[in-house]
């Protein structure tokens, strides 16, 4: 669109009283200077409360499998000889190199 036509159709019409922009988009016309004004797109909201869904599931499904994994391990553990400074213990040499 031309300057000249950006300037016609941003002038209220003397008839109809609204700016021919108005008239046909239903809004005003962008100057390319306004601030953005702050809307809420249902589509955006929507979009976001289902990420959170999605992530709040994720993190209880992780904890489950790492619950699980710790009972598993904690299992085949057993009990857990405790060392204190000052015990004699027998190492093996089979993997040490001379």
């Amino acid at each position: 669109m031309g300057t000249a036509e950006f300037a016609y159709n941003n002038k209220v019409y003397t008839g109809t009283k609204v700016l021919p922009f108005k008239e046909n988009d239903r809004q005003d016309p962008k100057m390319g200077f306004e601030l953005r004004k702050k809307r809420k797109y249902e589509g955006a909201e929507k979009f976001i409360e289902r990420i959170r869904k999605v992530q709040k599931e994720a993190k209880a499904a992780l904890q489950k499998v790492q619950e699980d994994m710790k009972w598993h391990a904690d299992r085949e553990r057993g009990e857990v000889e405790e060392y204190r400074i000052g015990n004699l213990v027998l190492l093996s040499t089979k993997d040490l190199k001379y």
